[in-house]
């Protein structure tokens, strides 16, 4: 491609770029998988590139090279692509514009609201979650070395790499979607990617009061119990909605406090305007320079926070968590991987051990009961849907093991037709053993809320 004088730049030839998207849409000549349009886009997109003068690249701005290579894709395609209608022409090089300046075949899943996550099995075949179920999507990529060009460009934007002496790689992406692949010779079948996408606008309480992931009164106590400065526990497995409601409680943190949050790849988005937001970094080629979670929270220690919030506890960082909040740093909140309340108990006991420290387990239990006053526990149900199925107040040390109680809970009573989970939220009829503390902190919570009854609105 010549250099692009200012006036040989055209504009859409009158085309909006929502026409874009709709002639992206499967056509009944040209779908999506088909093995014709793959060859014809591959071969436009050779051509293109042979074309392009890239010592002119940096000269233009991005919004004049993609009118450019838009002007000249059209070329092309109508020259080399006659048996294609007008629709098909604009299809293929929108995605030709797809490929050269963004996520080829994924581009349209990402563009996609509904599409909460992307898994990719290989260069054939990619998976979507919509509405908590999984589908095949009708797209795909022209072989394995495609992939690992698309795959190699995601991580290059996040400053990451991967090749066959780094094989697996983490990441976000600009949007704050959380990306992990691993690439041959450790999958065996192909490239592996899975991208988690978040939605536009973090979710607040009351969202999931209306999804039904919770109900009013239990969003209620654990408002009162972030707003009083306990120290809250989110368990729950791979996909059950921890970091989300993590996001949702953090909203009720005091926009007068500072909070400084650590991640491995960062996923929260608090609201509140006094934050101070950390990630952890991988080594580098010569596995050097490698900083953990670890690290951050005592150096987070350093900084002055009222708050500290962890998005994912899971390493001998352990430790330092929970002497952060034993020291003055209380109302802060983790996430742990665990499958019931009281497993994340067993969990972290087994996480302080791996910091290396020889401490009798008493001494591990007394931290952990002075620590944790509160888990919540979440799990994605038959169907998809996420829910907090239980909260837990933990009460002290009882002779050698954990004390605690529940507070909430759901019981899952069987499935619909489409295997949708059934079932109802309840409170238990305990009150909580911080009631008094709560009170003290100015937090009125009303005890009619903690009578053993089935919630209004529970049933889901």
């Amino acid at each position: 491609m010549p250099r692009i004088p200012s006036d040989e730049v055209t504009a859409l030839d009158g085309d909006s770029w929502a026409d874009v998207e709709a002639i992206r849409r499967p056509s009944a000549s040209l779908s999506q998988g088909s093995e014709e349009r793959r060859r014809l886009k591959a071969q436009l997109h050779q051509q293109l590139i042979a074309n392009m003068d890239l010592t002119a690249i940096g000269s233009v701005s991005r919004d004049d090279l993609r009118a450019e290579v838009r002007r000249r894709a059209e070329e092309l395609s109508q020259r080399s692509s006659n048996l294609l209608n007008r629709a098909e022409r604009e299809r293929l090089v929108a995605e030709v514009l797809d490929e050269t300046f963004g996520l080829g075949p994924l581009e349209p899943l990402m563009a996609d609201p509904t599409i909460s996550d992307i898994l990719i099995n290989g260069h054939s075949v990619v998976y979507v979650e919509r509405n908590g179920r999984l589908e095949r999507a009708d797209v795909a990529f022209t072989d394995a070395r495609h992939l690992l060009h698309i795959i190699q460009r995601i991580v290059g934007q996040v400053g990451r790499r991967v090749d066959e002496t780094s094989p697996m790689v983490d990441g976000r992406l600009a949007d704050g979607s959380r990306i992990n692949a691993i690439i041959p010779p450790l999958a065996l079948d192909g490239a592996l990617v899975s991208i988690r996408r978040f939605g536009v606008r973090p979710l607040l309480a009351n969202d999931l009061v209306q999804k039904g992931a919770m109900t009013e009164e239990m969003a209620a106590f654990l408002s009162a119990c972030v707003r009083a400065r306990l120290n809250l526990l989110i368990s729950g497995g791979t996909g059950s909605g921890k970091t989300t409601l993590l996001n949702a409680l953090s909203a009720f943190i005091p926009s007068d406090e500072r909070v400084i949050t650590i991640e491995d790849a960062a996923e929260l988005r608090l609201q509140q305007p006094h934050i101070g937001r950390l990630e952890t970094r991988p080594k580098n080629v010569e596995g050097a320079g490698e900083v953990t979670t670890r690290d951050l929270v005592r150096n987070a220690l350093r900084m002055r926070p009222d708050r500290i919030v962890i998005g994912e506890c899971r390493g001998p960082e352990a430790l330092d968590m929970l002497q952060a909040m034993n020291t003055g740093h209380e109302g802060s909140l983790t996430t742990v991987h665990a499958n019931d309340t009281r497993d994340a108990l067993s969990r972290l006991e087994m996480m302080v051990g791996m910091a290396g420290f020889d401490m009798p387990m008493w001494v591990i239990r007394k931290q952990i009961a002075s620590a944790i006053h509160v888990i919540v526990q979440t799990t994605r149900l038959s169907g998809g849907a996420r829910k907090v199925v239980k909260i837990s107040e933990v009460t002290g040390v009882e002779g050698e093991n954990l004390a605690m109680h529940d507070l909430f809970a759901y019981k899952q009573t069987g499935v619909d037709e489409d295997r949708r989970a059934q079932g109802y939220f309840h409170a238990t009829g305990i009150r909580p053993h911080y009631l008094e503390r709560l009170t003290a902190c100015g937090v009125e919570v009303p005890l009619h809320l903690f009578e053993r009854r089935i919630l209004t609105g529970g049933r889901a």
